[in-house]
This record gives C-alpha cells, structure tokens and sequence, in this order.
C-alpha cells in the first residue's frame, strides 16, 4: 500500500488502515459518466478504490463542462466516449489503481458480465428504466447499489442492501409517466446538488466497502440546495411483502420485458437508438456514403453526421443517438434513412 497518498484516509477512524485494504482490493461499477459518475468516480479512485468500472454509452459535449468535473473543452471538441475521456483522466489521477472505462449500453443482455466481481454498483444513470434494470441485477446477485438522482437544484439517494433493506421497486412500483417529473432538460441542474449528491452516495459505498454495515443511514434522502430544505425518511419498514422483484424475485427487467428499442435522453433533446447485438459499423465506408449530404466527422469510438435539422452519433456497436428530437418514432426514421436498419 502507497500509505502516505492514502495517509489521512486512514488516519480517520472509520477507515483505517484495514479498511484501505479493504479498498484496495474492491471493485466497484458505476453505471453512467455524466454528472454524478464523474464525481462518483474521481472520488472512489482518489480513495484508492482497487478497481473502478465505469460504463457509459454517449459522448462529451460543452454542455457537459458545467458540472461533469472529468471533462474539458479538448474532449467536448474530439467528441470522445464519456467512459474513455474519464478513463484517461484518471489514471492520471491515481495510476496505482485499475480504471477501466467501457463503451456500452447497459441493458439486460449485458448487465450481469458487465457487474460481474463488483463489490458495489453506483447509480449514475437518468432514466428509471436502467435503474429498475440495475435493482433486478442487484436483487439476482445479492450485489448492494446505491441510487441517486437529481435535477434542477434537488436530489435523492438511498442505498439498497439485498435481503436486509427495501428495494427500488419496492418504494417505485413502476417508472413515472412520461412528463410528469421534471428532468434536466426542463428544470435544468446546478452542480452544487451534484457534487452532495454523489458525496453521499460515495461515503455509503465506502461504508460497505470496508464493512462498516452498521453506519448506513437507511434512509432515503431528500435534498434541496437552493431552498435547503433536507428531509430524510426511514426505510425500515418500508420492504413489500409483495414486492415484485426482491419478494417475488420477477426480474421484468432483466429479462427484458419492460424495455424499449428507444430511448429519450435528459437534457438532450435526443433520442439513443439500440440495434441489434452483433451489429457492427464500418465508419470509414459511412464516411464515403454520407459526406456529400452532410458533415461527417469520425474517430475510433464514434462517428458522427450532421445534416440542417439532425446530429447523428454512431457507436462501434451500431447504437445511435439522434439530436434533434425528443420523438422515439422520428428518431427510427432518421437513423434509418442515413445510417439503416
């Protein structure tokens, strides 16, 4: 052990040095590099985390650069992958533990090989979907997740242990409507509820890490910044007997029978399109078809289109994001239009 980085860590009581060990041999998995991963990520490897995994399917754009603390204009203009553009960052930070950035979607073909050997999973994610995805995955393999969101200057956190606290679906039954919560993309965000957001959910995974169960708050907590108002709601009674998935065990979501082929994404007015596993993208040969009908601009991650009305992502693995529009059914035509089915 590097002792003298990890020093003051250590010297705090709640850690000490059987718990640095402890981190150093742990592996954890973040789901999402935006605004919560990159402060999730930063601190869990400044910690001296052994292993942090972070999966993340889209780009770096300027609009990110506000609060995505990873990032700078360098990768905004190069248009890297979230996941490598934060890989790269910190390992510069801390090269004496293992990052490892991966390009991907997280649905229910991959989750499980994508969780496999964490410790913990950090929810990074903006839509309820993925997060009923994660609680599934969680609940199947007894690996404890920490959820966290937030928009405009309020947040919330809970951390779900399997077999001991309640889980996702056991406070939220199903997603919220369409429209009926705000999102970034309509009531904005302020990094301030970020950073507290992602502290707290950091100091949870570093309580199970070390294995001080005992000091989980068991709440789930409410957070405003800008109207400070704090409230924190006690979980103890609040797992259902008929809870679909930690009751009942009815992975709907990982077997795949609540999730779409499209999906709209906060604060983007985009849509990310999925194909089919397998399908891959040759970018120098869409290169040569598409550069008479729009501006074309390709690396090794990511290649992207632009025409007047649309800006098309394209990933290795075939999946795309389409700016421009908020519509599932728009989105499908303008992809296949250009780039194909």
């Amino acid at each position: 052990m590097r002792s003298e980085r990890y020093s003051r860590q250590i010297l705090f009581p709640g850690i000490s040095e059987p718990g640095q060990e402890e981190l150093l041999k742990a592996t954890a998995v973040i789901v999402g590099c935006g605004a919560l991963g990159t402060v999730q990520a930063e601190s869990l490897v400044r910690a001296g985390v052994g292993h942090v995994r972070i999966i993340d399917r889209d780009f770096v754009e300027e609009s990110n650069l506000q609060r995505q603390t990873l990032f700078d204009e360098a990768d905004a203009r190069a248009g890297l992958p979230k996941a490598i553009a934060a890989e790269r960052r910190l390992r510069q930070i801390n090269s004496s533990v293992r990052v490892e950035g991966i390009i991907e979607d997280v649905n229910p073909t991959n989750i499980l090989e994508l969780i496999a050997g964490a410790r913990i999973i950090l929810d990074a994610t903006d839509n309820f979907e993925t997060r009923f995805l994660i609680n599934d995955a969680s609940v199947k393999t007894t690996i404890p997740w920490i959820y966290g969101a937030c928009v405009g200057s309020y947040g919330l956190t809970m951390t779900i242990v399997p077999g001991e606290t309640p889980c996702l679906r056991c406070l939220f039954q199903s997603a919220p409507p369409l429209g009926a919560s705000p999102t970034c993309d309509t009531a904005g965000v302020i990094a301030p509820i970020v950073n507290m957001i992602a502290s707290l959910q950091v100091t949870e995974a570093l309580k199970l890490l070390v294995g001080k169960f005992e000091k989980r708050h068991g709440k789930l907590i409410n957070l405003d910044v800008w109207d400070w108002r704090l409230t924190a709601i006690d979980l103890t009674m609040a797992r259902r007997l008929d809870c679909a998935t930690c009751a009942h065990h009815e992975f709907e979501y990982l077997h795949g029978k609540a999730t779409g082929a499209g999906m709209v994404l906060c604060g983007r007015n985009s849509v990310q399109i999925n194909r089919a596993a397998g399908q891959s993208t040759d970018f120098a040969q869409l290169a040569e078809r598409l550069q008479s009908l729009g501006e074309v601009m390709y690396n090794d991650f990511l290649f992207k289109f632009k025409t007047d009305l649309y800006e098309i992502a394209v990933f290795a693995d075939g999946r795309g994001i389409i700016k421009g529009t908020k519509e599932i059914g728009v989105a499908k035509t303008v992809f296949n239009k250009y780039i194909g089915g």
